[in-house]
Parts: C-alpha cells; structure tokens; sequence
C-alpha cells in the first residue's frame, strides 16, 4: 500500500488526534488535492533524497546550497542528516521535499527547506515549514533561524505568513528567525479537526 492510497482512504479533516500521534498530523493535501505525507527521515530515503535534489538547478541554491556538484551535494547532505534532525515529505512513495533543523545541538539552530521542482506551488513548502516548527516544541531552541535571498519574494512571503521575522539583511540574503514562545508555535500542533488557517 502506498502513501497515496493511505490518504486517499483516510480523511482526517476531522480528526482529533490522540496521545500516540505525532506533533503535527502527518498526513496532508496539496493545493491540487493530492494526499501527502510528511515523516522523519530514515536512512532507506538516502538515495530518493539524492534524486529530488538532483531535480534542482541553481537558481534553487541559497547561500551555495544545496551543491550542485554530486560529490559536493553527498558531502553537504551527509552533513546535514548526520547533525541535524530531518523531515520529508512523500507523494506516491516519492520523496518531493525536504526540512531539516542543523546543528541539532544549537539553542538556534539553521532551518533548511527545499521542494522538488514539480511539486512548487503547491502548499508542500509551507506544510513542511509548519511540520518542523511543531516539533520544536520538544526541543530547547530558543528561536529558529533562516537565510533567504532577497530575490525570492515568494519564500520570503511564506515565512513572514508563518510568523518569521527579519532581523538581518546583507545586500544579498535577509536572515529571518521565528521565536519558538509565539503562540503559532503551538498552533501547529492542533489535530486536523481543531485547525484553522493552521
């Protein structure tokens, strides 16, 4: 059974959630109502990860990343999943976004995200955004931080939408942080059923 046919027999718009469930539902649909699912990383996802990074060309990159290079991306990558913590996202059993939160052992640590190119514009970017802020919640972050390049409006748009503030800019990038007390925070984290605009 794929993930698709999970979510296509489930309908959680009216869940409640119970103890057992992760911070946030894991399972969602995009913008053209097909069923994903977000989840952690595990090592079986290396080389789907590896391919949906390969869809991305350069004008993907922020600050150099993700590498464009195989060897450069497979060093950055292992980096990543080695002193962060990741999440994916999955349609049809292929993986179409990646968040990851690194070091995990900073009290700010760097929020990372990038979305397969055939799978932009679908609300996927900003469920992931979302999935990562409601596991934050078990951690000692004080605040999570980000770099965006000025020129990438859209992105930037969502974070502030999302509660991301500017605190910094460079000729080149705006550095936006969220603090992890902001009452979204906790949103997030409401079961299908008890959302709103979360």
């Amino acid at each position: 059974m794929t993930t698709s046919d999970v979510c296509n027999i489930w309908d959680n718009s009216e869940c409640e959630g119970t103890v057992d469930c992760p911070p946030r539902c894991p399972r969602f649909f995009d913008k053209k109502g097909r069923p994903m699912m977000v989840r952690e990383f595990n090592s079986n996802d290396y080389s789907s990860l590896i391919k949906m990074y390969n869809s991305l060309e350069v004008d993907d990159q922020t600050m150099g990343v993700p590498p464009q290079k195989t060897k450069a991306l497979e060093q950055w990558l292992d980096y990543i999943l080695s002193e962060g913590w990741n999440l994916i996202a999955n349609h049809d059993d292929r993986i179409v976004g990646h968040g990851a939160v690194t070091p995990q052992s900073e009290d700010e640590p760097e929020f990372v995200i990038f979305v397969h190119r055939e799978y932009r514009d679908r609300g996927i970017g900003t469920e992931l955004v979302k999935q990562v802020l409601a596991y934050t919640e078990s951690m000692d972050y004080r605040n999570i931080v980000l770099d965006v390049a000025k020129t990438n409006q859209r992105a930037i748009n969502v974070y502030e939408s999302l509660g991301f503030d500017i605190v910094s800019e460079t000729p080149m990038y705006k550095q936006m942080q969220m603090p992890l007390q902001k009452p979204d925070v906790q949103a997030f984290q409401q079961p299908p059923a008890d959302r709103e605009a979360y």
